[in-house]
């Protein structure tokens, strides 16, 4: 028993020794490729075969990168004991895309201190003409060779298939120093080719380079399964699938660097222009603020190119700028890119001001020549804070002091006039005196006849009213209740609404929601900037929300909640203070028309 068990103890060993070294080393090499020669757009699959052990990370393509493009590389392995004989073998498979005609060489491989023999491989034209119509192949094509440095370029993919695949996937051109973007949506349609109906899957992108040179656009790799040709499965659920590849072919593009003379940051284009908006109006009170937008867009660019917008202003003006947001999107095969700015103008006296226009210098790539994206100037009237009434208050005292001058120089004119003068003109009045004695006494007696009726018909007018309102008066007193009662309730809408945007921190809406709760306040007798408290509130509320001085978003947005919290308080202290004025303004009405 105890001799068995050393004799399988000893087997045991003999074969773990034997199956060790069969795993330590790779006893040879060999290097296959599936087909040769291959057309420039198809792809070669170089099979790697090590028999014996060897790592599975072993495999080193870095030599093949010189002259063809590397996609994915597989590995598999198999081990088999037969006898007591174990055999290993590892597989590596990797796809190669050339780069151009002309015949080159798979250099030699060496893993594991085992090498490969190379391999020359030939690299031939595609056949577009062969009178056999090729299964699959990848077209490429770009709208200009020649640009200028960040100018866009269009780059269509067309990927024609003659049968369904299984699945495929189609990877992205490449370019150093450029920014490729997709646009859009693939697009599929069938065509014919060469009397042959292909299924043509069409993608763009858009190419903007970042570097000036001349630069090669590789073409994009197309990787797909197929059903095999030849198969014997009867049944769909294992049939064989076959890999197929396909390159496009490159393009070689050489952009421009920015031409001499350009003193401006460089926006090339189609086309750009510049908008403004008012989204309160445009009306300009002293110390009240007004937002305006200004937008600039272009054509073929991305974003990052957009330059800053200048902006300038008169001094009477306090700037409080918003954070400019920028967007891309993709409409009609094309990049298009926008710079928001938004801006509270406050001025802070009235009177008539200029604000300059808005220019945009860019450069037209069509005409190849600068030109200009404007805002014209516009001439602005800022109306005093105090409103309309001091206006009429100041006409009317203007006016007093033009008729007592009158007045006062009609009496110097008298005081003028010499004593003989005066002896000349009184002979003359005694002259007629006498003739015109008569005529006054006829305006006497008219003029009393005149005032006898007209008291009397004030009289008859008084006895008339007082039977008349004692007629009205039940009505005129519900009409008048319902009258205030409907503008309490317009006042009331207009205060929820404003509360509600101040509790929504909506700083865009809440100058009109006050303009709109003070007019239904005051029945349209008082304007904002007559309210101190609020006034102020507003301006520190603006003050803090577009603070050049950027902070941290929490600490800002406690500001604002705070400025806003004030500015609440002072509003609903302005409301009680106004209806308290109101309630005893319209008491002391009351009692001079009492209703008897």
């Amino acid at each position: 028993m105890r001799a068995l068990l050393q004799s399988t103890c000893i087997v045991f060993l003999l074969t773990l020794l034997v199956s060790t070294a069969a795993y330590a080393d790779v006893n040879s090499l060999e290097a296959t490729i599936d087909r040769n020669p291959v057309m420039l757009d198809e792809a070669i699959r170089l099979t790697v075969t090590a028999d014996g052990s060897a790592d599975r990370d072993a495999f080193d393509s870095s030599p093949l990168l010189k002259d063809f493009v590397v996609g994915r590389t597989s590995v598999s392995s198999q081990t088999s004991i037969v006898n007591f004989d174990t055999k290993r073998t590892t597989v590596w498979t990797t796809t190669l895309f050339p780069r151009k005609e002309g015949t080159f060489t798979i250099p030699s491989l060496t893993i594991e201190g085992k090498s490969t023999q190379p391999i020359q491989v030939k690299v031939i034209p595609v056949q577009e003409q062969s009178n056999v119509a090729r299964d699959y192949f990848v077209t490429t094509d770009i709208d200009l060779k020649e640009a200028y440095l960040n100018q866009q370029l269009l780059y269509t993919v067309k990927l024609f298939l003659s049968s369904n695949i299984e699945r495929g996937s189609l990877q992205a051109p490449e370019m150093q120093n450029a920014e490729i973007t997709q646009l859009g949506e693939d697009k599929q349609y069938t065509d014919i080719v060469n009397g042959r109906r292909y299924q043509i899957i069409e993608r763009q992108f858009a190419v903007v380079p970042q570097a000036s040179g001349e630069f090669t656009l590789r073409g994009p790799i197309f990787t797909g399964e197929v059903m095999a040709a030849n198969t014997n499965q009867r049944f769909g659920f294992f049939n064989r699938t076959q890999q197929i590849n396909r390159v496009g072919p490159d393009i070689t593009v050489n952009i421009k660097p920015i031409p001499q003379g350009i003193d401006y940051p460089w926006l090339p284009s189609e086309m750009v222009r510049v908008d403004e908006e008012w989204p309160q109006g445009d009306s300009f009170v002293a110390g009240e603020p007004v937002t305006r937008i200004i937008t600039l867009t272009a054509l073929g660019v991305v974003e990052e190119q957009l330059p800053d917008i200048p902006e300038f202003y008169p001094p009477n003006f306090k700037l409080y700028p918003d954070q400019s947001n920028t967007t891309t999107v993709e409409k009609d095969q094309s990049l298009i890119s926008q710079r928001q700015t938004s801006l509270a103008i406050i001025p802070t006296q009235p009177g008539n001001f200029v604000l300059p226009e808005i220019t945009v210098p860019w450069f037209n790539t069509l005409t190849q020549q600068t030109e200009y994206a404007t805002i014209p100037a516009r001439s602005i009237t800022v109306a005093p804070a105090t409103g309309a009434n001091n206006s009429n208050t100041s006409i009317a005292n203007s006016a007093a002091p033009e008729n007592t001058q009158n007045a006062k120089s009609s009496t110097a004119a008298q005081s003028t006039m010499s004593d003989g003068e005066k002896d000349t003109f009184l002979d003359n009045a005694s002259g007629d005196a006498k003739s015109s004695e008569n005529a006054r006494l006829n305006w006497i007696v008219i003029g009393a006849l005149f005032v006898m009726f007209a008291i009397a018909l004030t009289g008859w007018l008084f006895t008339y009213r007082k039977l008349k309102q004692s007629q009205i008066s039940g009505q005129s007193g519900s009409a008048a209740k319902g009258s205030h009662f409907s503008a309490q309730m317009d006042e009331k809408a207009q205060f929820q609404n404003l509360m509600s945007v101040i509790k929504a921190k909506d700083t865009r809406l809440l100058t009109p929601a006050l303009k709109q709760w003070i007019s239904a306040l005051t029945s349209d007798t008082a304007r904002l900037s007559q309210f101190e408290g609020i006034n102020k509130g507003v301006n520190d509320l603006y003050a803090v929300r577009f603070s050049p001085n950027k902070v941290g978003s929490s600490t800002q947005s406690q500001q604002v909640t705070k400025a806003l919290e004030k500015l609440s308080q002072e509003i609903k202290l302005a409301r009680s203070e106004w209806k308290q004025k109101s309630a005893k303004s319209n008491h002391t009405l009351s009692s001079l028309y009492p209703v008897s």
